[in-house]
C-alpha cells in the first residue's frame, strides 16, 4: 500500500496547482527530515502562490532546523506581510512569537 507521500505526490501529479497538496508534500518531507525537500517545496509552493499563508511559518522552520536563523527571520517577516495582506490576524500572531523566539534565541 503506498505511503502519504506516495499519495500527495500523486494527488500532485493530477493537480499541480493545488497549494494544500504541494504543502502536505513539504510537510512530509520536513516530517522526514528530509529537509531540503522540503525546503525546496515550501519555496516552490511560496514563489506560485505568495499569499498561502501556512507556508511561511513552517518554512521558516525548516530554515530553523537546518541552522539558517537569518533566513528564517527573512521568511517569519515575509509572513508577517502575507498575513497582514490575508486579514488572518490569527497567523499573524504566529509569525510574530515565532520571530520573537528566534532572535530572542540569537541573543
Amino acid at each position: 500500500m503506498p505511503n502519504r507521500l506516495e499519495h500527495l505526490l500523486e494527488f500532485y501529479r493530477d493537480d499541480p496547482h493545488d497549494a494544500f497538496t504541494q504543502y502536505g508534500i513539504a510537510l512530509e518531507y520536513n516530517a522526514l527530515k528530509n529537509y531540503p525537500a522540503a525546503l525546496e517545496w515550501f519555496e516552490r509552493l511560496r514563489a506560485a502562490q505568495p499569499d498561502y499563508v501556512p507556508t511561511y511559518y513552517m518554512l521558516a522552520g525548516v530554515y530553523r532546523a537546518v541552522n539558517e536563523p537569518r533566513k528564517a527571520e527573512e521568511i517569519y517577516r515575509a509572513g508577517q506581510i502575507a498575513a497582514k495582506k490575508m486579514g488572518d490576524h490569527h497567523a499573524f500572531a504566529e509569525l510574530s512569537a515565532a520571530l520573537e523566539e528566534l532572535l530572542e534565541d540569537e541573543d
